[in-house]
């Protein structure tokens, strides 16, 4: 197995924020947020376990095995402290570091969230597991996102790379079946509510009202705690979709730190 892949940018000082991407991603689903966060903010955005530059690394598997793996990562790199966000699955991944190491993370923001609820278009996911093609990546891609929004040729071209190489697909099939512990078409599996409510730095969530993968879910499924940030029409793959959205949520979130 070899180490997690983590990419650093912004200036070394300040609390950074962790940017974690959704199933079948890496971290280059982040780049238009990247590119819109003030450059006082320190980001580091991780592959997760079985996916990207963590193709092979220790942690593939479920949500749990991931944020196990994660924090170990963040440990061994020097990063303690952290503000951290998730999109999808990552938002899962995220939720679950942040009850296992709440004194680490400083504010935790949820971008269309697995792991809420058991709603989710298994069959979806399944076709996108297994998309291997430039028409089969942006048959799914286009799915997910909102009707008007065309997904740019150079990440679809990143993808189909991305799922050429060697174990890449049997790696999204272990990550998709952890997914679903007693089936697909008995919803995924859930966070644990009590746990997520208790959740003591401030947590923001961002959901879009056309998500095809996720149902926004109303306010009452989720802690009163929690901000929650509606946006109409727009689909599940809201850092690509919403750049600036996302970015306020985080830029208020990270509070100035930098």
């Amino acid at each position: 197995m070899t180490g997690l892949h983590m990419d650093f940018s912004g200036p070394d000082t300040g609390t950074p924020l962790v940017l974690l991407h959704g199933f079948g991603g890496d971290g280059s689903a982040w780049d238009a947020v990247k590119a819109e966060l003030p450059d006082t903010v320190r980001v580091i955005t991780v592959d997760l376990p079985g996916h990207g530059g963590s193709l092979n690394s220790d942690g593939r598997g479920g949500a749990g095995r991931m944020a196990k793996a994660i924090l170990a990562g963040l440990e061994a790199a020097g990063v303690m402290a952290f503000h951290l966000a998730g999109h999808s699955m990552g938002g899962a991944v995220s939720a679950l570091i942040a009850m296992r190491a709440p004194d680490r993370v400083k504010s935790l923001t949820l971008v269309a969230p697995g792991g809420i609820a058991k709603e989710i278009n298994a069959d979806l996911l399944a076709r996108y597991a297994k998309a291997t093609t430039e028409a089969e990546i942006r048959g799914c891609l286009d799915e997910m996102s909102a009707p008007d929004f065309v997904t740019p040729e150079a990440v679809i071209d990143h993808f189909t790379a991305a799922r050429a190489k060697p174990g890449q697909t049997e790696a999204l099939d272990e990550t998709y079946r952890a997914m679903f512990p007693d089936g697909p078409e008995q919803g995924q599996g859930v966070l644990p509510g009590e746990a997520l409510a208790a959740l003591t730095m401030p947590v923001a969530v961002i959901w879009g009202t056309g998500d095809t993968v996720l149902p926004c879910p109303k306010p009452s499924a989720l802690p009163a705690s929690f901000a929650f940030n509606v946006l109409p029409g727009l689909g599940h793959m809201l850092p690509e979709e919403a750049p600036d959205a996302v970015v306020r949520v985080l830029t208020e979130a990270v509070g100035g730190e930098g």
